[in-house]
């Protein structure tokens, strides 16, 4: 399939060229014309499969093939967890729009609110908001919702698990007249997905894409083996420091690991970024404009930066810690392996972190190989831990039991008797009774 077939117009056909955009993903390809007839959708697609485009595209096309008549507010209204991810998904939306009339803005937290006055005052088309903000804005009644035609709620497993499931039922519910609601989601499972698009969605088209073999094949799964803490940040500074490691993205599971590895890569003259929830968003921004364009090649980040952002030409993903959940993990070594990139995820393993490895081994059906690194090779093996029970299990299995012969009590019990008393025993036996 390519972009032609999908019947999108010349000028957004243009621009998906000049983004690089060869044919469609697979979420892609099952969305837009499902989409572009007007149904509700509810999809899972992974981090990285071009959801943002399988959304972004039917709402321009909608707005084309039904241009507004008067100046008025947002038609579409594109719900996201994250400032990050909502300013992505706007950088998007105005580079698929480059050759049209349409307008686009943003409504995030963090911002000053004379930033948010073009989508709170002037004609926009397509507004792309965190719920808490949004929210703020419709309680002060400065944003109107009567217009909104199109309603998508992106990455809505993470809304309900950060606690917006309130605003988001708020926003729908002023948005009321809108004719198509469309969920995305890593995942459809669970209860409270299921009843959240319940409420929301009128005989949604369900679509699961997930990335091909292929695709999952691209990034390299590695794992090195630390004794100690400080062993660990050794083998951190030395893959650092190799060729092949042009862009990186250290993950760590806390603020305060965050902190204290910021502080010892800086003594160890290893300049990077580093990226926290809660944090101010003139910070968040300038970091992440550090690490796009080059400034700093290595990004340290708590899983705020695991879903949903963009991150170009990343070559590796190095989970200092391991995360608390295989399905975290996968969303973190998503930021490597992108737009049809090889990519290298690399695991560094304290005896604490075997049983999270095996448990992503057996999540994701993929093995990770394991490395040394010579003049820094783990002393208290913790390698073996991860295959001992398997080893006693196959050696169990390999070993063949003989089968036991049968012995005759006859055979045993005349054993250690001269051998007149043996025959005098077999005669005894053998006579009929």
């Amino acid at each position: 399939m390519s972009f032609e077939s999908l019947e999108l117009d010349p000028v957004l056909l243009r621009a998906v060229e000049e983004l690089g955009f060869n044919r469609p993903t697979t979420i892609q390809s099952q969305v837009i014309p499902v989409a572009m007839e007007g149904r509700d959708v509810m999809a899972s697609a992974p981090t990285g499969t071009g959801k943002t485009a399988a959304f972004l595209l039917p709402i321009l096309q909608h707005m084309l093939d039904f241009p507004r008549r008067k100046p008025g507010p947002a038609r579409a209204l594109i719900l996201t967890p994250t400032r990050e991810l909502a300013l992505q998904i706007e950088e998007q939306a105005k580079a698929l729009a480059a050759h049209t009339y349409l307008k686009v803005a943003s409504i995030i937290g963090g911002v000053s609110e004379e930033e948010h006055l073009p989508a709170l005052e002037k004609t926009i088309d397509i507004v792309i908001a965190t719920p808490g903000r949004l929210m703020q804005y419709i309680e002060d009644e400065r944003f109107d919702s009567r217009e909104i035609e199109v309603l998508v709620l992106d990455e809505a497993d993470r809304m309900l698990d950060m606690g917006f499931i309130g605003d988001v039922d708020r926003i729908a519910a002023e948005a009321r007249w809108r004719k198509q609601t469309m969920l995305f989601s890593a995942t459809l499972e669970g209860n409270g997905l299921e009843k959240f698009a319940e409420d929301l969605l009128k005989d949604p088209a369900r679509m699961e894409a997930e990335p091909p073999r292929s695709e999952r094949k691209k990034i390299q799964q590695l794992v090195y083996f630390a004794d100690t803490l400080e062993h660990k940040f050794n083998l951190l500074k030395h893959l650092l420091q190799k060729e092949d490691v042009q862009k990186s993205i250290v993950f760590v599971k806390t603020r305060e690991r965050l902190h204290e590895l910021v502080g010892w890569l800086n003594s160890s003259g290893i300049d990077c970024a580093w990226l926290r929830g809660e944090m101010e968003q003139e910070k968040r921004v300038e970091a992440l404009h550090r690490f796009r364009s080059g400034q700093v090649e290595i990004l340290v980040a708590t899983d705020v930066a695991a879903r949903g952002i963009d991150l170009p030409n990343v070559s590796h993903v190095i989970n200092y810690d391991m995360p608390r959940s295989a399905d975290v993990y996968v969303h973190r070594i998503g930021r490597t392996g992108r737009a049809g990139k090889k990519g290298c995820a690399i695991n560094l393993i304290e005896a604490h972190d075997v049983g999270m490895m095996e448990r992503v081994e057996r999540y994701t059906g993929d093995k990770m190989m394991r490395r040394v690194i010579d003049e820094l090779r783990p002393q208290n093996k913790v390698s073996k831990s991860s295959t001992k029970k398997k080893d006693k299990k196959d050696d169990k299995k390999a070993e063949v039991k003989k089968p036991k012969t049968k012995v005759r009590q006859r055979v045993t019990k005349n054993k250690g008797k001269p051998d007149w008393a043996k025959k005098h025993a077999e005669k005894a036996e053998n006579k009929p009774s």
